[in-house]
């Protein structure tokens, strides 16, 4: 019982008879609650916000990164996505997204896989300026969507559920968490033509993906090219127990960008009391973020989400959510026919 959703431009076209699945019930209207650890924005406040300054200035001095936010797990968390280990959302906060992002940078570099920050791992990130000034445009604050309904009939007669606020398209951009982006920019009023401070996580990864590794247990993504080096690894949602994500190994099929989602109660599960077909249209903030890259496996795909602070907080109903960048980056490293094993 799961819905679907129609693909508008696929990067690797593909003769479809039917619509591509989306994934399993309710995924995307109703979030099913994890036992994993928490997201990192959802640590306790630190006792002043991190600055820009404080960033600029800041190094590793030894041991475990600190408790709740700093500046240095902001500058960490910068140079793992550099180097193509997703934190997640760049928030300077200590937790689950950043520890695993730990542990994946350190499989990939040979070291002692524990998660915890050490000098080995610094020195191998290397340095770089984790922040830079944007200055930002009058397409950044055009076009922004008035609110996001709850109703699954409301969503479906819209032209685009898009971005709602200039914060929002900023932070997606950046990898960060939006009320960090305000936070190193308090004065700001996020208009045209004003230059804030943001992350600066670099180009995106190139490569050309051979195999997908799915860790359940890790909640991480890991990409392999031909020769079995590990050129990116992302935080993924999973499925749970009652709606579980896929066992064993499938293919990609096709990829699409920004697709709709085609709502069906008659053959999947009724939302909102609405008995009617309908299609959700594009957008960032739809059902399956702006990317969806489908699999072998009936209705199955790896795709976005419109809330990526959450990817550790919450499960899937069998898909696989990264957030809509992870997303977009891993769409142009991969083809029909590559390989995605669910291991435990």
């Amino acid at each position: 019982m799961r819905p679907y959703f129609n693909v508008l431009p696929l990067l690797f076209p593909l003769a479809l008879a039917a619509p591509v699945g989306a994934q399993q019930a309710l995924d995307g209207f109703q979030e099913l609650p994890s036992s994993a650890p928490p997201a990192d924005q959802a640590a306790a406040p630190p006792e002043a916000p991190i600055t820009p300054g404080m960033i600029l200035a800041a190094t590793y001095e030894g041991g475990p990164l600190p408790d709740g936010q700093s500046a240095v797990t902001f500058v960490v968390q910068v140079l793992l996505d550099r180097a193509g280990i997703s934190p997640g959302v760049i928030d300077g906060y200590k937790g689950g997204m950043s520890e695993s992002a730990l542990r994946g940078f350190e499989e990939r570099e040979g070291l002692p896989v524990d998660g915890v920050m050490d000098a080995d791992v610094w020195a191998l990130l290397g340095t770089a300026t984790v922040l830079t000034d944007y200055a930002i445009t009058e397409e950044d604050a055009a076009n922004l969507t008035d609110r996001i309904p709850d109703n699954v009939r409301d969503k479906a007669a819209m032209k685009e559920l898009g971005y709602t606020r200039v914060t929002e398209r900023l932070a997606e951009r950046f990898h960060m968490d939006e009320d960090v982006l305000q936070q190193l920019n308090p004065d700001a009023t996020f208009s045209a033509g004003e230059v804030i401070m943001v992350a600066d996580p670099g180009v995106p990864m190139q490569g050309e993906a051979a195999r997908i590794e799915v860790r359940k247990g890790a909640r991480r993504a890991a990409i392999f090219d031909a020769a079995g080096t590990m050129i990116a690894n992302y935080p993924v949602a999973i499925g749970s127990d009652d709606t579980p994500s896929p066992v064993g190994t499938v293919e990609v099929t096709a990829v699409a960008l920004d697709p709709t989602y085609s709502y069906n109660p008659k053959v999947n599960f009724e939302a909102d009391g609405v008995k009617e077909f309908l299609t959700l249209p594009p957008g960032p903030n739809g059902p399956v973020g702006s990317v969806w890259i489908d699999l072998s496996k009936p209705t199955y795909g790896l795709h976005g989400t419109d809330t990526p602070a959450k990817l550790f907080q919450h499960r899937s109903h069998g898909c696989v959510r990264f957030s809509n960048w992870d997303a977009h980056e891993l769409a142009h490293m991969v083809k029909p026919g590559v390989a995605v094993e669910f291991t435990e």
